[in-house]
C-alpha cells in the first residue's frame, strides 16, 4: 500500500435522456440536450485525467429513467471505459432512475457487473467496497444507493402500512445500515473511508430535481452522516451543489448536477468536485463544468408608448448567444394587439432554443381582483367587497352595502 494522497473525483446526476428545450442535432442525430449531457460527462472526465485522478465515484441517476435506450447505455459505457482504459477504478452507485421498481430486478448499470469490466464496481446494495486506486492506494468506500420501498413491500408484514409510516421504515433502515457501515469501515482505522450515498440528507436546498423525481423521497437526517469515521461524504440526487456540514470533518458534499435541467437551475453552477484525500483529512473543490446557459429575459412595457420598439432593445442588451431562453413579457390589455413574437424570434436568433415567448396581460379582471386571482375562486362576498374596492367605495358605504349583501346571500346559499 502507497501513502500517497488520494485524488478523488466525485461527480452524480447526469440524467442522460433529458430532452427537454432540444431539437435534433444533425451531427450524431441525437437531440441537441442528450448531447450537453454527454459533453459534460466528456468535460468531466477530460478534468479528472488531466489531474491525474486515481478513483472516481459516482453517486447515482447516469439516465433520465429506469430504462435508457440502447443509443444512451452505449454514449455512457464508452465515457466510462476512458476511465477504466486509464486505469482509474469507477463506483457507480445505483440512483432512483437507474433502479428497476422491483427489489432484486436488474438496474440500468447492472450490466457493467455483468461483463466484469475492469475496475468498475456497481453498489446496488448497501455495502463496504474496498478499492486499489490507480497509483495502489487503499480506499473504503461505503455505499448506500437510493432507499428502495420495494424491498420492504417484498416483506407481507408491511404491505398494508400507509404509505408515511412505510417511508418511517425506510428511514429508520436507512439509518441502520449507514451506522453498521461505519462500524465495518472503522475496523481498518489506517485506510481512508468515504460514504457515498443518493439521497436526501436534511437541510439540503432542494433544486429542479423535484420534477424529475421518482415516486416520494425519503430525507435523512445530517448528523447520521456527521461521523468522524468517514473522511468524504459524497452525494448524489439534490442537482444544487452544496456542503452541508459548515466547513466541519467529514465534508458533506453534494457535488449536484453536471448539466440544467429547466430554469429552476437557471441561477445553478454546475460541475464535479476534486477531493485531495487522505486519512482524518479532505481538501475539496468544486469544479465547474460549462453547462448550457438558460436566460429568463423579464420586461414590463405596461408604461411604454411603444411597446414593441422597447421589448427589441431590451431584448439586444441580454446576451442569449447559445443561450435557452424564455421571454415574460408584462402588457396591458391595450397593448396586447402590438405583441409580435416573430420579431422577438428573430432578435432571439442567436440563442440555442427559445422555450417560450410569455404575454403577462393585465386584463381589466386582474386590476380589479388583484394579479394572481381568479374570480371562480372567490366566494360572493370576497368578489363583492374587491369591485367595491376598485370602485373606491368609502368605508361607510361599502360597509352598509356589505350587510345588505349578506342577506341576500344567505338566502340564497344552497345556489353559490
Amino acid at each position: 500500500m502507497t501513502n500517497h494522497p488520494i485524488n478523488l473525483l466525485h461527480l452524480a446526476d447526469i440524467h442522460i435522456g433529458m430532452e427537454n428545450y432540444g431539437r435534433l442535432d444533425s451531427k450524431t442525430g441525437l437531440n441537441s440536450r442528450v448531447v450537453d449531457f454527454l459533453r459534460r460527462m466528456n468535460q468531466a472526465i477530460d478534468i479528472a485525467l488531466e489531474r491525474e485522478v486515481d478513483v472516481c465515484i459516482f453517486a447515482g441517476d447516469a439516465y433520465k429513467n429506469q430504462r435508457p435506450n440502447p443509443t444512451f447505455q452505449r454514449e455512457f459505457a464508452r465515457r466510462i471505459k476512458r476511465l477504466s482504459d486509464a486505469g482509474v477504478p469507477v463506483v457507480l452507485l445505483v440512483g432512483n432512475h437507474d433502479m428497476a421498481s422491483a427489489d432484486r430486478a436488474a438496474s440500468s448499470l447492472d450490466i457493467f457487473g455483468v461483463l466484469d469490466v475492469p475496475g468498475v464496481i456497481v453498489a446496488s446494495r448497501e455495502g463496504v467496497h474496498q478499492v486499489t486506486c490507480r497509483r495502489g492506494q487503499l480506499l473504503q468506500v461505503a455505499a448506500v444507493p437510493y432507499p428502495q420501498r420495494s424491498r420492504l413491500l417484498a416483506q407481507g408484514s408491511y404491505r398494508n402500512l400507509p404509505i408515511d409510516e412505510l417511508d418511517r421504515l425506510i428511514s429508520e433502515m436507512v439509518a441502520q445500515n449507514i451506522t453498521e457501515l461505519a462500524q465495518e469501515v472503522a475496523k481498518q482505522p489506517d485506510i481512508p473511508a468515504v460514504l457515498a450515498a443518493h439521497l436526501s440528507v436534511s437541510g439540503a436546498v432542494q433544486g429542479s430535481e423535484q420534477s424529475v423525481m421518482i415516486g416520494r423521497d425519503v430525507v435523512i437526517l445530517k448528523s447520521l452522516l456527521a461521523n468522524p469515521v468517514w473522511d468524504y461524504v459524497a452525494l448524489g440526487h439534490i442537482h444544487k451543489h452544496q456542503e452541508l456540514n459548515n466547513g466541519q470533518h467529514p465534508p458533506i458534499v453534494y457535488c449536484g448536477s453536471l448539466e440544467r435541467i429547466d430554469f429552476g437551475e437557471e441561477k445553478e453552477r454546475k460541475g464535479v468536485v476534486m477531493v485531495r484525500l487522505e486519512r482524518g483529512k479532505a481538501d475539496w473543490e468544486f469544479i465547474p463544468v460549462d453547462a448550457r446557459p438558460f436566460v429568463t429575459i423579464r420586461i414590463d412595457v405596461t408604461a411604454s408608448d411603444d411597446p414593441m420598439t422597447d421589448i427589441l432593445d431590451e431584448l439586444a442588451r441580454h446576451p442569449v448567444e447559445n443561450a435557452i431562453v424564455r421571454v415574460i413579457i408584462r402588457a396591458l390589455e391595450s397593448q396586447e394587439p402590438a405583441l409580435d413574437d416573430r420579431l422577438i424570434r428573430q432578435e432571439l436568433a442567436a440563442a440555442e432554443y427559445v422555450a417560450g415567448i410569455v404575454h403577462d396581460i393585465d386584463r381589466v379582471q386582474q386590476r380589479r381582483l388583484g394579479r394572481g386571482v381568479s374570480a371562480e375562486e372567490l366566494t360572493p362576498r370576497q368578489a363583492l367587497e374587491l369591485y367595491l374596492d376598485s370602485r373606491e367605495t368609502s368605508p361607510e358605504r361599502k360597509e352598509e352595502l356589505l350587510r345588505y349583501a349578506e342577506a341576500i346571500f344567505a338566502e340564497g346559499d344552497g345556489e353559490f
